[in-house]
């Protein structure tokens, strides 16, 4: 079975962190772009495409800088993370990802986080 590699990649956003945080920390905004629907159950996450399920745990949070999801079906010790940055001198607003895949779909992978995104941009009225 291949290794899962850890991967991070980092979009600019114009949003503020105070929006952007509502687009990743709750049902609601995560249906908007994400996934088709999201359900929750206190820290259960329950992400819905096309009727397939997969079902993720909040591990942490920080009002309005990160969210920390862990995959039920998931290897241990993998994740995903969607933190927010912002830059101190120009104030721009950067969402920064953590994700792991399989050695050889970290290229898929990033694109999927890359159309993702971009749906997420559109939602934000972000260019």
């Amino acid at each position: 079975m291949p290794e899962k590699v850890k991967f991070e990649i980092e979009f600019v956003i114009q949003s503020s962190p105070q929006l952007l945080y509502q687009y990743l920390a709750t049902p609601s905004g995560l249906s908007e772009w994400f996934a088709d629907n999201v359900n929750s159950r206190g820290e259960r996450f329950t992400f819905i495409w096309e009727g397939a399920e997969e079902v993720a745990r909040l591990l942490k949070r920080k009002s309005d800088e990160f969210v920390r999801f862990a995959w039920e079906s998931a290897t241990p010790d993998t994740y995903f993370e969607m933190r927010i940055l912002v830059d101190e001198i120009t104030s721009d607003v950067s969402l920064f990802i953590t994700d792991f895949a399989d050695s050889d779909e970290v290229e898929e992978a990033k694109m999927l986080w890359a159309n993702q995104v971009s749906d997420l941009k559109q939602v934000l009225g972000s260019t």
